[in-house]
């Protein structure tokens, strides 16, 4: 009946893989940073805790869930995406419920690492793991796609978060989310999602035929890039690996402390924490297009070219940001933050399994995630602290303006490696 159902669709249930995986990352927002980055302000003025402690505790719990992530990667390969996501999305659920009942450090604290380890590591792990086994040739199309969940997730919820909580409190406003996930998201989740292709009877990018997949093979083209996957071990033996995941780190941390004080941020330039909702809602409504190009350009040029050169709007982001009292100007901030998380995102995405291949993919991602978040924890600390210390967040931005450069160096030095160059074997005729 499975088979069935799958084969029934008037269109490859590759595209229907797309779209759950785009609810995913929608889904991931109340674990996000510019979602809880809106609660900040209540919790200081409500609670009286300065914005150093908070930010050790986001640094912390973010650090915690981190290390984590790489047994949720093995869980994904040894599970399959389709039961992790009913676990994960009520997981998250239920964590949203507990931080409606936060009203001491400790509980703030353990709510922050279930909403890191289950938001923003593992709903992000799950689709971006998912979508790579269902396309090769248009995985770059197809992320940039599921990307749009994350999109819409970054423009909208800033703002619903912002008015919820104006108009109906803190509490009501982490039900909401605990309602939506636990009743909507994780059961659709289990309705819609299939593992792979092949259990259905498909090949990636709906080949029919493991004769078709041959004949493709014969006449050498780049469909099957990863027709070798490595594992884990083999991918850290390379220097690659290594590389890409101190690309991870970078924009991760620069993001999340940017996005964590971006209301204290703004109103540092004497605008309102509804402008700097709308500054995280403008730049994802300028990632929503930018997706679209970011998926077609990462199917035609080598990856790591494209991931390098996306520093530099990264590197213009935090000048502006920096710099800049004008609300006009900070526009600019919202546009070229906004164009730098659209290829981010997809080239990343497209990254991995193009240089090591689909079948470990989930314990490959859980190690890079763990990095991504790792270095989430490192942001928010040092722009706290800093604030803190010199009443101003124009010496972290300096400081953390050179990452971006190292970020574009590591990339660009970086091509796909190659597994039997790697290990001296012979390529097979």
């Amino acid at each position: 009946m499975k088979n069935k159902f799958i084969l029934k669709t008037p269109f490859f249930y590759g595209w229907l893989i797309v779209f759950i995986g785009g609810m995913g990352l929608f889904f991931s927002g109340p674990g996000q940073t510019f979602s809880v980055s809106i609660f900040i302000n209540y919790y200081i003025e409500e609670f009286g805790w300065s914005r150093s402690l908070i930010s050790t505790f986001y640094s912390s719990a973010t650090l915690a869930a981190g290390f984590i992530l790489p047994f949720i990667g093995r869980l994904i390969d040894k599970k399959g995406h389709r039961t992790m996501i009913i676990i994960i999305a009520s997981a998250l659920g239920i964590t949203s419920l507990w931080m409606s009942f936060v009203f001491n450090p400790i509980m703030l604290i353990i709510g922050f690492f279930f909403l890191r380890l289950f938001g923003q590591g593992s709903m992000t792990l799950l689709p971006q793991t998912l979508i790579p086994q269902w396309f090769i040739k248009k995985r770059g199309l197809a992320l940039s796609l599921m990307g749009l969940g994350g999109v819409v997730g970054s423009a909208l919820i800033p703002s619903l978060n912002n008015q919820l909580i104006l108009n109906l409190g803190t509490n009501f406003t982490w039900r909401f989310w605990s309602v939506l996930l636990i009743a909507l998201m994780a059961p659709l989740g289990w309705v819609l999602i299939r593992n792979k292709p092949e259990d259905v009877g498909f090949l990636p990018d709906n080949m029919h035929s493991k004769q078709k997949l041959k004949k493709i093979k014969e006449k050498k083209t780049e469909d099957f890039k990863d027709e070798h996957s490595w594992t884990l071990k083999e991918s850290m033996s390379t220097r690659v690996f290594w590389f890409m995941l101190f690309c991870m780190i970078i924009p991760s941390m620069i993001n999340t402390g940017i996005t964590f004080h971006i209301v204290s941020i703004i109103q540092e330039k004497g605008f309102s924490s509804t402008y700097a909702a709308f500054l995280l809602s403008l730049a994802a409504m300028i990632q929503f297009p930018f997706t679209f190009l970011a998926g077609y350009i990462s199917d035609k040029f080598k990856i790591n070219i494209v991931k390098a050169f996306n520093y530099l709007f990264l590197l213009i982001a935090m000048i502006i940001i920096t710099f800049s009292d004008s609300q006009m100007i900070l526009l600019l901030y919202s546009l070229s933050h906004g164009i730098f998380m659209a290829f981010d995102s997809v080239s990343t995405g497209v990254l991995w399994p193009n240089y090591f291949g689909r079948k470990h993919l989930g314990s490959i991602r859980g190690v890079a995630m763990t990095t991504m978040v790792i270095g989430s924890s490192l942001g928010p600390l040092p722009f706290g602290f800093a604030f803190d210390i010199f009443n101003s967040y124009t010496q972290i931005m300096l400081l953390m303006m050179i990452f971006p450069i190292l970020g574009f160096i590591a990339s660009f030095i970086s091509p796909a490696p190659d597994y039997h160059n790697h290990f001296n074997i012979k390529k097979p005729i």
